[in-house]
């Protein structure tokens, strides 16, 4: 028996599927997922897998991700769900809308484009690696180790959202380290040359990203022959961090058009 995603399921209504980006899990998308349940919608908030408190495993690719959503619809007896997946997790959608065309309502893409993209995260491994976690006793302790190879707060407090005590005086890290530390490639990888979804799907990249640029929207185009694309303003990557307000304003208007 393969093993279901974890996720937090709020409200009633349609089914709508967030996912993550890269060493995030499904809490960043915890008060955003709240409106979307008031507005009609039941939000399915998911640990992909080597996330949060979803299983842990050696294989990591798209292939395997979306695969994962399948099983997670057919175990929620789900006919069809809308999804939006942010950066790693938009890959995630874009795969598996593609691979689903039946179980995929609509498509939300958040800052990321189908294409290849070269492995940059490697900063942010090299201080995580570098935090001897068993030594640590705190979050605090933790951040303070982490300042000496990241220098942005914003990012470092997102990535020690992820600490957990294991046991009473053990912390220990949610997401796989070992394992998605060697997965470099296939985080940055494009989603299949042949993957299409002729349905109704929106694009939304921050005004100060450059996740998604202009010379990607033919790309985006034959992939996703009937895409919108559109901006959040004054955000960057984490646009839904960023700016939920607009976000969740230009999100909920495709979703209910």
């Amino acid at each position: 028996m393969s093993e279901i995603l974890h996720s937090k399921i709020i409200g009633t209504g349609k089914p709508l599927l967030i996912l993550h980006g890269f060493l995030g899990m499904s809490d960043n998308w915890k008060t955003l997922g709240a409106q979307y349940a008031e507005n009609g919608f039941q939000a399915h908030l998911i640990d992909q897998r080597n996330h949060g408190k979803s299983f842990h495993s050696e294989n990591f690719n798209y292939d395997y991700l979306s695969d994962d959503l399948k099983r997670y619809i057919e175990h929620h007896n789900l006919d069809k769900a809308s999804f939006i997946g942010h950066s790693m997790g938009g890959k995630t959608a874009m795969q598996f809308a593609s691979d689903h065309r039946e179980m995929t309502e609509k498509l939300i893409v958040a800052d990321i484009s189908p294409k290849y993209y070269p492995p940059h995260h490697q900063d942010i491994i090299n201080g995580l690696t570098a935090l001897d976690i068993e030594k640590i006793g705190s979050r605090r302790e933790a951040d303070e180790e982490l300042s000496k190879y990241l220098s942005d707060y914003g990012i470092r407090q997102f990535l020690l959202k992820n600490l957990y005590w294991v046991e009473k005086g053990t912390l220990g890290f949610r997401f796989n380290l070992p394992i998605l530390s060697t997965k470099m490639e296939e985080i940055g990888d494009n989603i299949s040359t042949s993957a299409q979804f002729d349905g109704e799907t929106l694009f939304l990249k921050g005004d100060a990203s450059e996740y998604v640029v202009e010379s990607d929207f033919s790309e985006i185009k034959r992939h996703f022959p009937a895409a919108k694309i559109d901006t959040i303003e004054n955000a960057g990557h984490w646009v839904h961090a960023a700016n939920p307000k607009q976000f969740f304003q230009k999100s909920i208007l495709f979703l209910k058009g």
